[in-house]
């Protein structure tokens, strides 16, 4: 049988309370939801595209929805008519998954292109939400904006690019549109 001396007993009793403290904490705290402040996204939005250098009419519905038991917000979207020029990809498919990182927001972009875009994500106010790209080459930036609320509320969409070592971003499409 193992003999512990009085500054151990204190040592390991000291250790033990410390793990109940802890763990009656974790149990106690209620999880923080680092997605929360992107719930203004969440929905189902019909749009149509506007301004920018893409020159593309496209129509369509593009959703957010919270997946994996609410750990990761997806964004899905499908064209239902689409105008643009010879080099517009109106088959265009992609899909963007927005996640906690660390102490920040991150997404993953990818499409049926082949691109894959990273993205930080910042919220400036409770209704904006900037994607900025953290992927070597040319900087892309995605920004959602809602104004209003209720079936009035518009979502406004921005999708901008900036040459390496420019900071000087260009729309290249733009949309707006209701929730459905």
């Amino acid at each position: 049988m193992t003999s512990y001396t009085p500054h151990m007993r204190r040592l390991l009793l000291c250790l033990a309370a410390l793990a109940l403290a802890v763990t009656a904490r974790a149990q106690s705290a209620p999880a923080s939801d680092r997605l929360a402040p992107l719930d203004f996204l969440l929905g189902t939005w019909t749009a149509t595209t506007g301004a920018g250098t893409a020159k593309a009419t496209v129509v369509g519905n593009y959703t957010f929805a919270r997946d994996l038991d609410n750990h990761v917000i997806q964004r899905t979207g499908v064209p239902s008519s689409c105008k643009g020029p010879q080099d517009f990809d109106c088959a265009h498919r992609d899909q963007l998954s927005i996640y906690p990182e660390g102490d920040t927001l991150a997404a993953l972009y990818l499409d049926n292109e082949g691109h894959v875009i990273h993205y930080a994500i910042t919220t400036p106010d409770a209704h904006t939400a900037i994607f900025l790209s953290t992927t070597p080459g040319p900087k892309f930036k995605l920004t959602y904006h809602l104004e209003g609320s209720g079936p009035k509320a518009i979502m406004s969409g921005k999708f901008q690019f900036a040459p390496p070592g420019s900071d000087d971003f260009h729309s290249y499409l733009e949309w707006s549109g209701t929730k459905q």
